[in-house]
């Protein structure tokens, strides 16, 4: 059963011209314990899409359902603060907070419930690859790579259904893309995770179950 749904989606900005689109009748389904790659060329409305299925904008046409539910009849708020994860290219984790910091901030902002938030964290850290040593490093004392990892942790915090990640390798180099892609496999054939990637890379295409391709 699906997770996510995109029903008949069409999209239009409120000042584009009569029956102009971004796109239109797009239908994609995404279920847990599957990865999914979403890619198109530039303005062929990859971000667009996320702005939908995380609630940020309303469809002009058709509805995107979370677990069955319509999002325009659900708590936004609420869906992005515990059902849905994203992680993003320029990773958005805040310079002044140390990596744990960042991950803590999280958890407080959902208000997720546990014991020992910095024991949470640190599992989450190790989840993805780092030690404790790397925990109390301030955000740009870490590689790209090591903020990517941290930035996925995050949105691991609490532990939500779905991961979305905007072009999240996109900084990287191949290597280092591979070991971010082995987590995401993870999260998903693992954890029972949908982990949804908006990318340009071939690589990731490669290594999903599913591509949609957004075209004009």
């Amino acid at each position: 059963m699906s997770i996510l749904k995109l029903e008949n989606v069409g999209y239009s900005y409120k000042d584009a011209p009569k029956d102009s689109y971004v796109f239109k009748n797009i239908n994609y389904e995404f279920e847990q314990g599957k990865m999914y790659a979403i890619k198109g060329k530039s303005g062929s409305g990859k971000t667009t899409l996320l702005s939908l299925i995380t609630g940020l904008e309303k469809c002009t046409e058709g509805n995107v359902l979370y677990d069955g539910k319509n999002l325009r009849k659900m708590n936004l708020d609420t869906y992005r603060n515990t059902d849905i994860g994203i992680v993003f290219q320029s990773y958005n984790l805040l310079p002044s907070l140390t990596a744990i910091e960042n991950i803590m901030l999280s958890m407080d902002i959902s208000k997720v419930k546990v014991k020992n938030k910095r024991e949470k964290a640190l599992e989450l850290m190790k989840s993805v690859g780092l030690s404790e040593e790397h925990a109390n490093r301030k955000i740009l004392k870490l590689s790209g790579g090591e903020q990517q990892r941290i930035a996925i942790a995050r949105s691991l915090s609490y532990n939500p259904k779905i991961i979305i990640a905007d072009e999240p390798t996109g900084n990287l180099d191949k290597d280092t893309e591979n070991e971010i892609l082995k987590i995401f496999e993870n999260l998903a054939k693992k954890e029972n995770k949908c982990i949804i990637i908006v990318t340009h890379s071939q690589n990731v295409c490669d290594k999903v179950d599913v591509v949609y391709e957004l075209k004009k």
